[in-house]
């Protein structure tokens, strides 16, 4: 049995919940969403929770209970209060600026990179600190954008220069060694 999958999920009083045909709809103040059910996978909601039971024994069907499980979980836990990740850039010079539907990122390149911001994302830069802040219900949207935008430029380990996320730790190298071995 799995551990994460037998744990009921508890439902907020503004997110409403319905099973489908196999599919998951969930409505909260922030939006909606929908997700198709695996196989083998059953779902049910009662008064103020939701519980995910497998329908068969089997490996692919104990594998996709956590899943679902997890899944749902993270579905009501975006249309209530949303995901947010913060990006920060560091180097001189560097910075974004989010205008409408795209990411303008000066990197130190030749050219500025332009990043389209996919539907269901918002992202906002502040003004003064070069911080990138991405928004929205999906989790996994939220978290496949951040990881884009990063990796247009990952921090590099001789000066730290790049875009990281907001509290990550980059290790620094020694640089080249000074002097040398004497004849």
């Amino acid at each position: 049995m799995s551990l994460i999958g037998k744990k009921p999920i508890q439902i907020p009083d503004k997110v409403k919940i319905k099973i489908d045909a196999g599919r998951v709809y969930v409505e909260g103040p922030k939006g909606k969403l929908e997700w198709g059910l695996p196989q083998d996978i059953t779902v049910t909601v009662d008064n103020s929770s939701v519980s995910v039971k497998r329908s068969k024994e089997g490996k692919i069907a104990s594998s996709m209970h956590g899943l679902a499980r997890a899944y749902i979980n993270n579905m009501i836990k975006g249309v209530s209060a949303g995901y947010t990740e913060t990006l920060e850039i560091v180097g001189v010079g560097y910075r974004g600026q989010s205008d409408g539907k795209k990411l303008t990122l000066n990197l130190g390149f030749s050219h500025q990179v332009v990043y389209p911001i996919p539907e269901g994302i918002s992202i906002k830069t502040p003004p003064k600190p070069a911080h990138i802040i991405i928004e929205g219900i999906d989790k996994a949207l939220v978290g496949e954008a951040a990881a884009e935008i990063r990796g247009f430029f990952e921090p590099e380990p001789y000066k730290g220069r790049g875009i990281r996320y907001l509290g990550e730790f980059v290790r620094k190298k020694a640089g080249k060694a000074v002097g040398g071995t004497e004849k």
